[in-house]
């Protein structure tokens, strides 16, 4: 096998981590709450900027940034989930209600995030040593592997959280029948406040781990990420935190070990025509069910 299509596959992989993390986020706001939250790319761009700021300004390893991103921007959406969300089931059409709020929300975090840190793309100085590892042929960035067991490990938990605590067990149980929560006494508006801080949360740390991977990040790229945590939904399925790391690095694999043998945007094509492909074959994707409500 080719170095070049050895070095694709373990850059997928790494990415495909990575945009794991950013479906599952996606994955437990949607499911819990049926709120397309299309501003989840601009969290996400915002974790990348609180750990670039808690680094020069309080000198806080990133690493260190990770759980205390968690826990800000878990906090964050939880409040936000009371001041946005409840509002929403008055109106005649909440689906398309909470596209347009979350689409407005998207563009406003965007603005404030021009005018905070204005369009010129940032980087985070921050690396390891040794700064490469080299395994046979391949070459890997050492950043990389530790946001890939990061990534992993993160995906891991919450895969733990879903399946074996009570209230993942509900969060799991509010996906398939809001109503049905309701009848036997659980809260749903404070376990769906908790879903949708528990989804921004996740958009924050995965925020940090791209501002370790990728070389800059800039106000607008919050579209791009929303869009790849949408892909990895519909490869992987709604609801399924292991299905969502499944189809993310599919999309991964794809993507990276295309770029060896076409220029990125056949690469970028072939990423989509997967998820198109998915869709034909398999609406519910790889790990959904046909029905959840």
């Amino acid at each position: 096998m080719s170095a070049l299509i050895i070095q694709g596959l373990v850059n997928g992989l790494i990415l495909g981590a990575i945009y794991g993390l950013i479906g599952v986020g996606l994955n437990v706001v949607f499911g819990v709450l049926r709120v397309v939250n299309f501003a989840h790319g601009e969290f996400l761009v915002l974790g990348a900027y609180f750990a670039y700021l808690m680094l020069e300004y309080f000198g806080i390893n990133p690493l260190l940034a990770l759980p205390l991103a968690f826990l800000v921007f878990f906090g964050v959406g939880y409040v936000l989930y009371f001041l946005l969300i409840p509002r929403l089931s008055r109106a005649e059409d909440p689906e398309i209600s909470s596209l347009l709020l979350m689409f407005g929300v998207s563009i406003m975090l965007g603005a404030l995030m021009l005018l905070m840190f204005e369009a010129d793309a940032r980087s985070l100085p921050y690396s390891l040593e040794p700064v490469f590892l080299k395994f046979g042929p391949v070459l890997i960035p050492t950043v990389r592997l530790v946001a890939l067991a990061i990534a992993l490990a993160v995906i891991g938990a919450l895969a733990w959280f879903l399946y074996r605590t009570q209230v993942g067990k509900a969060l799991r149980a509010i996906i398939m029948n809001r109503d049905a929560i309701r009848i036997v006494g659980i809260n749903a508006e404070r376990l769906s406040a908790v879903a949708f801080g528990l989804g921004i949360g996740l958009a924050a740390v995965t925020g940090v781990l791209v501002a370790l991977v990728f070389p800059s990040f800039s106000p607008f790229m919050g579209n791009d990420y929303t869009l790849i945590g949408f892909i990895v939904i519909v490869l992987g399925g709604l609801g399924h935190p292991v299905g969502a790391l499944v189809g993310a690095l599919l999309f991964g694999v794809t993507e990276q070990v295309s770029v060896v043998f076409f220029n990125p945007s056949i690469a970028t094509m072939l990423g989509f025509a997967l998820m198109v492909a998915m869709i034909f074959v398999r609406p519910s994707g790889l790990f959904g069910q046909r029905a959840l409500r």
